[in-house]
């Protein structure tokens, strides 16, 4: 493929270079492969669950050694709040308040449960009287109204750029729970469950992945709301911010796989998803990371059972790094002999979930202490998964890669070849899905961070069809920051509670338990 010198200077000024915009025509080119699963990963078949006793002793064992470590909360919350009131967008395009149609009859049309359940908790969201102050401001006979007018005027006061706006908000600064004294957000949620876990040594640390475009919102808020977090918590917070890297973004071909250009004749780049987010992380420093989606917070009655599990699976990323950590310096200093290595070995495959070579016992001695330096000395991730209670999709899998090794991954729908029968049967097999509820250990026993960017597996990845003012495009996501961002990282998969697990996908969420005083 020719790029002119312009196509060059641009994709200089992006921070990528030609061998890796080629690279990423060749994807476009040759397809991505679907994973290959070989079953699902289930209880005591590649997923732990532990009885109070252990988790106690977990909490305990992480309460104890945080004190000499520094921990991060590392929050991707670059997403705006479109997607949350997709069906709210759609009443307001078409539903003709002054038209004949009802609402109801139009609940019926669309079979739009969500945006009914919406109307029917509508006080007891967040924002309701926020609403509400702006309609009195700017539509004095509201109350004159007929209902299902008024139900299209508080849609469009809540979306419309001339009023609040909420569709263009990141969703981690939009009002999501309601106390006797103050409205919250995500964002400020986030800050209060980091000190019951995310803390040491009177100090948070705390880093958001935002848009360019909102970070003066985020600085405001974190201005606003530090006082009192602070003062109830009793910590110092130290909060960072990062954007999602221009040279991570990925060429968009037309479906004739040639570049796509805008209508100027420049090449069109787009974002290359939450996969690129691994460069962010790369550049962060701490010995434990705990990693949690902006939208899955709790009001502050529910908070316990939620940080006693994020204890628990940094007690047992402490736990396996201390044991792989003294592996590795008796392998450094040449003091494994051959019932250690035999030890060792077994090690990776009962806790860490390594597929050992099947003739390893074979290797001379001198190849068996690199091979398990090699397959030890890499970053760890625990990964809690919940109870799927519907429809099988996403989650944990053992997966086979092109040379017959087993490794555990985290694998989304779209990987899967679902027109294959045995993996459609292994898919169907699946009992816990993916929450994003990690606890990441990435430097070495050494002390020294790992480059993550070493442990990505490039042959993942995402190709989709999307729409550019009309045009058709395929765009290219990279491989996902807890999909094949991580491929090559020591996995362990631990049961967690579905009640842990309270995204906010649509804006009725709102209304569930978890976020309601």
């Amino acid at each position: 493929m020719n790029f002119s010198e312009q196509d060059l200077k641009q994709i200089e000024d992006k921070g990528l270079t030609l061998q890796k915009i080629s690279s990423q025509v060749e994807q476009f080119k040759n397809g991505i492969p679907f994973i290959d699963l070989e079953s699902p990963a289930v209880l005591d078949h590649g997923l732990l669950k532990f009885d109070d006793a252990e988790r106690k002793a977990y909490v305990a064992a992480y309460d104890e050694k945080r004190k000499d470590l520094s921990v991060l909360k590392f929050v991707p919350a670059s997403g705006a709040a479109t997607r949350m009131f997709k069906n709210l967008f759609s009443f307001v395009s078409n539903f003709n308040p002054e038209g004949s149609e009802t609402f109801d009859a139009y609940i019926e049309k669309t079979n739009d449960k969500n945006l009914a359940s919406f109307f029917k908790g509508v006080e007891d969201l967040p924002f309701y009287n926020l609403v509400l102050d702006v309609i009195n401001h700017n539509y004095p006979d509201y109350s004159t109204y007929s209902a299902d007018k008024q139900k299209w005027i508080f849609v469009n006061v809540m979306l419309d750029e001339k009023y609040l706006d909420y569709g263009s908000f990141p969703k981690g600064l939009l009002p999501f729970h309601k106390y006797d004294d103050h409205i919250s957000t995500a964002f400020e949620e986030h800050l209060f469950e980091a000190a019951s876990y995310a803390s040491a040594n009177g100090k948070a640390n705390l880093h958001f992945t935002i848009s360019e475009t909102h970070n003066d919102k985020f600085e405001s808020e974190f201005k606003q709301i530090k006082p009192v977090v602070e003062k109830v918590t009793n910590l110092d917070y130290n909060i960072s911010f990062s954007f999602q890297k221009q040279s991570t973004d990925t060429i968009a071909l037309t479906p004739d796989k040639e570049p796509f250009r805008e209508d100027d004749g420049t090449l069109l780049f787009r974002p290359s998803g939450h996969g690129a987010l691994i460069e962010n992380l790369n550049d962060l420093d701490a010995d434990v990371i705990f990693i949690k989606n902006i939208d899955n917070v709790v009001v502050s009655k529910y908070k316990d059972n939620v940080v006693e599990y994020k204890k628990v699976l940094a007690g047992v990323l402490l736990e396996l790094q201390e044991q792989a950590f003294a592996y590795l310096n008796d392998l450094d200093k040449g003091e494994a002999d051959e019932a250690e290595l035999v030890e060792i070995a077994e090690f990776l495959k009962r806790k860490l979930n390594v597929d050992i070579a099947i003739d390893f016992e074979k290797f001379a001695n001198t190849y068996q202490t690199e091979y398990l330096k090699e397959k030890l000395n890499r970053p760890i991730r625990i990964c809690g998964m919940v109870k799927n209670e519907g429809e099988p999709g996403g989650g944990p899998f053992w997966v086979e890669d092109h040379n017959g090794n087993l490794s555990l991954q985290i694998v989304e729908s779209a990987q899967i070849d679902l027109d294959n029968q045995t993996q459609n049967a292994v898919l169907q097999g699946s009992t816990h899905f993916n929450p994003v509820d990690l606890v990441c250990g990435t430097k070495d026993y050494k002390g020294e961070a790992f480059n993550l960017l070493k442990y990505v597996d490039p042959t993942t990845g995402f190709i989709t069809q999307k729409t550019k003012e009309g045009k058709e495009l395929l765009a290219l996501e990279l491989p996902g920051l807890w999909n094949g961002a991580m491929a090559n990282w020591n996995t362990v998969f631990v049961e967690v509670p579905l009640n842990t697990f309270n995204p906010v996908k649509t804006v009725a969420d709102l209304l569930k338990p978890a976020h309601q005083m």
